[in-house]
């Protein structure tokens, strides 16, 4: 059940606003300095269904990462979350400092720790391998077909380092062109993390299948400005989130439904150094 948001004289705060988020826990717990009075500013890369479910800031009112960050800012006493989309590569080169933390199925790295901050993983990643309906591409020749990567994420590095491909891989802006360009045949298959994946294949009119998964043990983090004050503090509310099953809850009611199936389930796949 969502808590009610109160004050602190035990009133409920007249602005608050989360979507259609269920919200819990003990309004205004912790104590951030937001970016802005009242308000935790989250920076993603939109569309991404099941974590965000609307494709511009304003008409986003559910998904797991955004109901994660309705329940960040209800424990820290704010009253609404300020959406900035932005494409994925600024998200994470740590050149902007305009937001609270990001939240954007980021994949926490070595590389990107030098220029970002990050929490505790809430959520463990993996590779998708997802092909056309009807294709025979597996691990196994994988190597000689295009690829489609999204730019600037694990995915395009996975490829380039571990697959290694003889022909050239094409890196998209966003998910959906990334899609669409393997369903119209221009390349042949796409990695990229599972978690993203797995909703394309559950769409109607759907062309595509998800075949199998490469291990990264990798997880997801939010990302903070480098050297934000509020680092602690965020980390302690997200473990609290984890600790508490919200995040579990969470993930069973948004991504549960994009998912459509099991990801454990879902075939291993390895690649010639034995990983």
């Amino acid at each position: 059940m969502a808590a009610s948001a109160c004050d602190q004289d035990g009133s409920e705060p007249s602005n608050a606003r989360y979507g259609d988020c269920p919200v819990s826990g003990q309004y205004g717990e912790f104590q951030l300095s937001p970016e802005t009075a009242g308000a935790l500013t989250v920076r993603t890369t939109l569309p991404a269904p099941g974590w965000w479910n609307g494709d511009t800031p304003d008409s986003v009112k559910s998904g797991y990462e955004y109901c994660m960050a309705a329940n960040i800012a209800y424990r820290s006493g704010l009253d609404r979350v300020n959406v900035k989309n932005a494409p994925f590569p600024e998200v994470v080169s740590g050149r902007t400092k305009d937001f609270d933390l990001a939240l954007a199925q980021i994949t926490i790295t070595p590389e990107r720790s030098k220029v970002a901050d990050f929490s505790p993983p809430y959520l463990s990643s993996t590779l998708g391998l997802l092909i056309r309906d009807g294709e025979k591409i597996n691990q196994d020749n994988i190597r000689d077909v295009r690829i489609g990567v999204a730019e600037g994420t694990t995915g395009e590095e996975f490829v380039g380092d571990r697959i290694k491909p003889v022909r050239p891989v094409t890196a998209f802006a966003n998910d959906p062109e990334l899609i669409t360009a393997l369903e119209e045949g221009r390349i042949d298959a796409v990695v990229h993390d599972t978690t993203i994946l797995l909703a394309y294949p559950q769409k109607q009119e759907s062309r595509v299948s998800l075949v199998g998964q490469y291990r990264t043990d990798q997880g997801y983090g939010a990302l903070y400005p480098k050297g934000s004050p509020d680092k602690e503090e965020l980390d302690r509310i997200i473990r609290q989130l984890i600790d508490d099953g919200t995040l579990a809850k969470l993930s069973a009611v948004y991504l549960g439904a994009a998912f459509g199936r099991d990801p454990a389930k879902i075939p291993y796949l390895t690649v010639d150094d034995g990983s």
